[in-house]
């Protein structure tokens, strides 16, 4: 193992050791596809990349040399069909391993992957054909996405070419058989690091997802991400579990882990089970695992004695905001202590905790040295200790990492990059030490009474009783306060829903937390909205409550 990434990073440490500075460093030519994983296939050939699992635990161990081989065979098929540099490939392919050829594939090409969901419908599918005008689609058979994809494609001109994998399909041309098909030797496509390189749609938690637009500096910035928060072992196996339709699969299993020259692990399951996770971080051996803290919540449900977690030295947390019993309850559990992240589609991981730092319950950590980060008042003055505001980062210089813009939309673009700042719209305060504590987004904030409540620390308390299987907590419209909070819940078994269940919680909220914070209504679901990258959709929970 050579520690290629050193070769594209400046690294400072204090005198404890702790990480002080971090810069990368980059030829203008730069691409993922070439100058990492053809590097490490041809100087490190048997170095295992990925460990893939189906549902039925089936197991596939790709070399860095077989994904350098399949991405080459890949990008030729491709370019046979016309895929050259600077088109749009809207790409989704689940948790499939054919995704770890095709990115690299359209890296290596200059084309412009486009990742998505398997769960979109066709208006979904057709959205986002349109508007990143996509020359393909390369889909999964799996389920009724490729219906979805038909369906839109009879009104999106743009789409020249449909290409499935795991089948055949009419009207379809099968990319498996296309890529065995097709010569190994792949001769360089010349790109530069400020090319196109990615396009993700945003969560869309309110209107249409917006494009974020990433060049080939993010995939290398992902290296601060993958080295220095979630630690990852060049000799272990990290496991992040995520669908390659969200922006977090890219975060943290391919590039930065694949910098780190590591192996991930990728499991193709099709419904989440907290003891089938489990079982396959144990029998896999895990040694860096990386998830949402829901799954986390569902972890600590399961007797965690019944499986071996001895090779797992360090957890992140990212996606939402960490609870603490979550914290408390993961570190008591196995004696690893959940290092808690934030960031956005537009960024890498931009707050974190790293190797060194002491993490304090409920904060996300202190700012990634690859960005200045500040929390601003509405007045643009940066808020002092202990005061709510807005988190931003510098944006002149332009940081390695960050989006370059809001692709087709220059009145979304201005509106989140003026006066030399990117505007998160996520809001948090700083306590004397430094340490960052989300709030929640700006459009989430509740305003009961004068009083200002983030939804979190009210879901905090919440998902601390027995009684809270998951929560999201909004604001409803209320004649004398302006607004009142509101807490949707769904029961854990063996939970009634009821009069006596709601005085319960709120009288354990008021209990827990400032009196004015207690939801002063409670309405019990079987399941949240969501959106389709998994986040909650407390957008659609305060227009219904308007409605009423």
């Amino acid at each position: 193992m050579r520690n290629i990434n050193l070769r594209y990073a400046n690294e400072t440490y204090d005198a404890n050791g702790i990480l002080s500075g971090f810069s990368l460093k980059y030829p203008d030519n730069f691409n993922f596809g070439y100058d990492i994983v053809d590097d490490i296939g041809r100087n490190d050939p048997d170095r295992p990349a990925m460990l893939w699992l189906d549902e039925q635990r089936n197991r596939r161990l790709f070399t860095f040399a077989d994904i350098k081989k399949y991405s080459d065979k890949t990008a030729n098929a491709l370019r046979a069909l016309g895929i050259s540099k600077g088109d749009m490939v809207l790409v989704v392919l689940r948790r499939h391993y054919q995704f770890w050829f095709v990115a690299p594939a359209l890296h290596k090409l200059g084309a412009v992957i486009v990742p998505a969901t398997n769960m979109l419908k066709a208006h979904d599918a057709k959205y986002r054909i349109e508007a990143c005008g996509a020359k393909a689609v390369i889909c999964t058979l799996t389920g009724d996405v490729a219906d979805a994809i038909d369906e839109a494609a009879q009104s999106c001109p743009t789409l020249e070419l449909k290409l499935s994998v795991n089948g055949k399909r009419e009207g379809w041309l099968d990319l498996d058989e296309l890529t065995e098909r097709a010569p190994e030797e792949l001769e360089r496509v010349e790109t530069h690091v400020d090319d196109p390189m990615l396009v993700y749609f945003s969560s869309g938690t309110s209107g249409y997802p917006k494009m974020v637009l990433h060049n080939h500096k993010y995939a290398l910035a992902h290296l601060f991400t993958a080295k220095h928060w979630q630690n990852v072992d060049p000799d272990g196996v990290h496991f992040t579990i995520a669908d390659t339709g969200w922006g977090k699969a890219v975060w943290g299993k391919l590039y930065g882990a694949w910098i780190m020259e590591a192996c991930v692990l990728t499991y193709d399951f099709d419904k989440f089970s907290a003891s089938d996770i489990l079982s396959v971080i144990s029998s896999c051996r895990v040694t860096t695992l990386c998830c949402p803290p829901t799954m986390y919540r569902f972890f600590l449900r399961e007797d965690l004695t019944k499986h071996d977690l001895s090779a797992l030295k360090y957890s992140t947390i990212a996606g939402e905001p960490l609870n603490p019993d979550v914290f408390y309850g993961w570190r008591d559990a196995t004696g690893v202590t959940l290092m808690e992240g934030f960031g956005q589609t537009e960024t890498t991981v931009t707050i974190c905790n790293i190797p060194g730092m002491k993490p304090k319950a409920g904060s996300v950590g202190k700012p990634s040295a690859l960005y200045k980060v500040d929390i601003f008042d509405a007045d643009g003055n940066s808020c002092p200790p202990g005061e709510t505001g807005e988190i931003v980062i510098c944006c002149e210089p332009h940081p390695d990492g960050l989006m370059r813009c809001y692709y087709k939309n220059e009145e979304k673009t201005g509106e989140a990059m003026h006066d030399g700042w990117y505007h998160t719209g996520d809001t948090a305060w700083r306590d004397e030490d430094g340490y960052i504590f989300f709030v929640g987004r700006n459009d989430d904030i509740i305003k009961s009474s004068g009083y200002r409540i983030g939804p979190f620390e009210v879901e905090s308390v919440l998902l601390e009783h027995p009684a809270v299987l998951e929560c999201a907590v909004t604001g409803a419209p209320d004649e004398i306060r302006g607004q009142v909070v509101k807490a949707t819940v769904v029961l854990a078994p063996g939970y009634n829903r009821g009069d006596e269940t709601v005085k319960m919680l709120q009288e354990y909220v008021k209990d827990q937390t400032a009196p004015y914070k207690y939801p002063r209504i409670i309405e019990f679901v079987d399941v949240l909205p969501k959106t389709i990258n998994g986040k909650i959709r407390r957008a659609a929970l305060r227009d219904d409550a308007e409605k009423r």
